[in-house]
């Protein structure tokens, strides 16, 4: 595959090694068995709905994805945070991603608000920051978005990728590699994509690492399927006749697929076309409170320009697993992959941002309707574009909503385990839910080391997490509750019962999950004390993890917000 040539090398004073990584020493191993300790393959993907697989119900081409599945186990019901950068500080530090200072985005709000500072607070510890202490060799390759310090003063020896939130998957000028003067790539003009180099320079530090005779955690975050949307042109034109059928049809046929795979049942209910919750772009659009159209009200070139965004998300996809197929058929050729728990699931839910004709030249009001030539070169480089809350609507079949917010399309991903040594159910649904803070305690649980509990003479917090090794076996974990926040939208579940809010003054909503797996049923009027109780709950949890006060209007407890804010 081609390289990488000429790199931005940013300020190396945000990614010099860390002395950090000495405070956490000595770790010592818990288990003499060290050798047979498994490697870690921690798989991310970016935006990716819970139907977009196939092996999830999805009509994209994802074999590798597939077979890992067939091979493992799939969580029904496995959360994130509902946004990149919580997600992501969430995965690393097994916390609620207030408890490190990401409770919003990198950049952060005004410093009186703790939970909302836009980079992760010292006291807390990273997963290869423990690990390595542990033996393991630390690689990432691929997306960061967790701001200053950087990967490598994080502990991750070797790292390749996209150090900021999004940009071009063709323009090699945008991703980095580290420490500097590390070996690089060099790819021809016109032959960069980011979704190979990712895998490329991950293959590069695996061969690395297998020198070094040590078990080996490998973080391959990718980019793909977040906007902007590009795929090499011969991929997104196979695609195009499928989508041309629509969003309706789509999450119809996804849904029928998920109850043949047996991953719904007869109580769930397909959701209607969602609401589009009032944002800056789809208030002064006409589009703030109202459901997405139907496919079959809008006119033709409208369809064709959709159909295509649809194609490309589709294509990002398809090329990103055959990637993650390169990666496990090296992993099966050095007869590693029987040892290696290999974990895949994406950051948040499918992204509606911001209404259902999506945005094109960056993220915001501006829509091109594209026709002709120009349709045609649509996902090229030199280009720019989302596929809109309709789209999106359909990739989270069968839930309603999206990333942001707190309702179970918004904060519920698909999540493989595989790991032929350790988990002995092949194919399996595992119904308990599982939490993306688990990730941190299952993985100090495998490298049999023991977590922090100071470093650099400052308590670090516990890991609120639980290791999900009970839970690949079929074995319960042991949890009261799990919490949300994320721009005020929120939610507490508890058991079957699930309370949610959108907005920060937007009313609880109570939904029994047993019984109304996908929230069509709100039951908050008639069980006012279960409300009153569980909302207490939350926010006895809110005011401990740092989430309130928090940056929104109103402040939690005022009175409502303004619906067209």
């Amino acid at each position: 595959m081609p390289g990488l040539g000429v790199w931005e090398m940013m300020d190396r004073r945000c990614f010099l090694k860390s002395s950090a990584l000495a405070a956490l020493a000595p770790l010592l191993p818990l288990r003499a068995a060290a050798a047979r300790r498994p490697n870690i393959v921690l798989m991310l993907a970016d935006d990716l709905g819970y139907s977009d697989l196939g092996c999830y119900g999805g009509e994209i081409q994802t074999p590798n994805l597939d077979r890992l599945a067939r091979g493992g186990v799939r969580f029904a019901h496995f959360y994130n945070t509902a946004r990149c950068c919580p997600s992501r500080a969430s995965i690393m530090t097994g916390l609620y991603p207030h408890q490190t200072g990401l409770g919003n985005m990198t950049g952060g709000k005004p410093s009186e608000f703790q939970g909302y500072q836009g980079r992760i607070n010292r006291p807390c510890v990273m997963i290869p920051e423990v690990l390595r202490q542990a033996g393991y060799t630390t690689l990432m390759s691929g997306k960061w978005h967790l701001g200053a310090p950087g990967p490598i003063e994080r502990g991750f020896e070797e790292y390749f990728g996209l150090i900021h939130g999004f940009d071009s998957f063709w323009d090699a000028s945008k991703y980095s590699r580290f420490p500097a003067g590390r070996p690089t790539r060099t790819y021809p003009d016109g032959k960069f994509y980011s979704t190979n180099a990712i895998t490329d320079y991950a293959l590069d530090f695996l061969a690395g690492a297998r020198q070094q005779k040590k078990p080996y955690f490998l973080y391959l975050a990718y980019n793909a399927p977040h906007f902007p949307l590009h795929a090499p042109k011969e991929v997104i034109d196979k695609y195009v006749p499928l989508y041309e059928k629509g969003w309706d049809d789509i999450r119809r046929r996804r849904f029928q697929r998920q109850r043949e795979l047996g991953l719904v049942d007869q109580r769930w209910e397909l959701t209607p076309r969602s609401v589009i919750p009032p944002n800056w772009v789809a208030t002064p659009h006409g589009w703030g409170g109202k459901d997405n159209p139907a496919w079959d009200s809008m006119d033709a070139d409208r369809r064709g320009d959709l159909a295509r965004r649809m194609a490309i998300f589709a294509a990002m996809v398809d090329i990103m697993d055959r990637n993650i197929g390169r990666l496990l058929d090296d992993l099966r050729s050095h007869g590693e992959l029987d040892n290696t728990l290999v974990v895949f699931l994406s950051d948040n839910g499918a992204c509606a941002e911001w209404d259902p004709w999506g945005f094109d030249t960056k993220s915001g009001p501006e829509n091109i309707l594209h026709q002709g030539a120009e349709r045609e070169r649509m996902g090229q480089p030199g280009t720019y574009h989302s596929y809109g809350s309709g789209w999106a609507n359909a990739c989270n079949t069968p839930f309603r909503l999206y990333k942001h917010y707190t309702h179970e399309g918004g904060i519920t991903t698909p999540c493989i385990a595989h790991w032929p040594a350790g988990i002995t159910r092949r194919g399996a649904f595992e119904r308990q839910p599982g939490h993306i803070m688990d990730l941190m305690p299952t993985f100090v649980e495998l490298a049999g080391v023991e977590y922090p509990a100071m470093q650099n003479g400052v308590p670090v917090p516990p890991m609120e997490g639980r290791s999900l090794v009970p839970a690949f076996n079929g074995k319960p974990l042991q949890r009261d509750a799990l919490y949300w926040e994320h721009e005020g939208n929120r939610a507490i579940r508890a058991g079957r019962w699930k309370l949610a809010a959108v907005d920060p003054g937007g009313e609880w909503e109570l939904y029994d999950l047993e019984a109304d797996p996908t929230e069509l049923h709100n039951v908050a009027a008639s069980q006012p004390e279960r409300v009153k109780s569980m909302a207490a709950q939350w926010e006895a949890w809110a005011k401990r993890t740092k989430v309130i006060p928090w940056p929104w209007q109103p402040q939690y407890g005022a009175a409502p917000a303004d619906p067209g804010r």
